[in-house]
């Protein structure tokens, strides 16, 4: 007589279920070693056709994805999050000849950085910025890049399923149009899907990705 066969373990879960509860130690394992983001990639495409590398923020760095391609292009880094063990799996994977172009700050986004940077980089990490800081944080963004420096990153839309988060910072097309008005935008993508798995967990996406770069005077 055979017994009942236990049940089928869970699911793995996929990166947002540890981000929509900020578990961020569970994010960064998560995707560690996903590649650096599209938008980054097409910055750097930009500033590569116009010169040498330069000095870039990666604010919310996690666990370093694009700090990493940042440093391997040969640009000075000042990577900032708030956690440590973001840092803990980015200098795990830093090159040894790397280490003195890299500046590692633990702080939130009220961190202060260099001005007249060429690159600020926010990958899918704004939306997290809670709304009471949200506008001090984006004036110290475009103030801190100079004329003809970069913005790349991703603003969360309004019809996101995380916009209903009380801790959330969301944007309406139009206000995020305002918000880069700043800048030209050589990308700026919306993005909306539903997003689902085996665990029962769903999302509604909806993402704008950007890559901005900053006007002349």
């Amino acid at each position: 007589m055979t017994g009942t066969p236990p049940p089928p373990p869970p699911p793995p879960k996929k990166a947002e279920h540890y981000a929509a509860t900020r578990d961020w130690p569970g994010y960064y394992a998560a995707v560690l070693g996903k590649p650096p983001r599209d938008t980054l990639l097409a910055a750097l495409a930009s500033f590569e056709r116009e010169g040498p590398p330069g000095v870039a923020v990666d604010l919310a760095c996690g666990e370093g994805r694009d700090t990493l391609e940042l440093l391997r292009r040969g640009w000075f880094v000042w990577a900032i999050d708030p956690e440590p063990a973001a840092f803990k799996h980015l200098y795990a994977r830093v090159p040894p000849e790397h280490d003195r172009r890299l500046q590692g700050v633990l702080e939130d986004f009220s961190a202060d950085w260099p001005d007249s940077i060429d690159l600020l980089n926010c990958s899918f990490s704004l939306p997290f910025c809670p709304p009471r800081d949200f506008p001090a944080v984006w004036e110290h963004i475009v103030r801190s890049i100079r004329p003809g420096g970069r913005f790349a990153g991703q603003l969360f839309g309004d019809r996101d399923s995380w916009a209903a988060l009380p801790d959330r910072s969301h944007q309406t097309r139009a206000e995020a149009e305002r918000m880069l008005a700043a800048f030209d935008l050589e990308v700026f993508r919306e993005d909306e899907k539903d997003g689902n798995d085996a665990g029962g967990f769903t999302k509604h996406w909806h993402v704008f990705h950007v890559v901005a770069r900053k006007k002349q005077p």
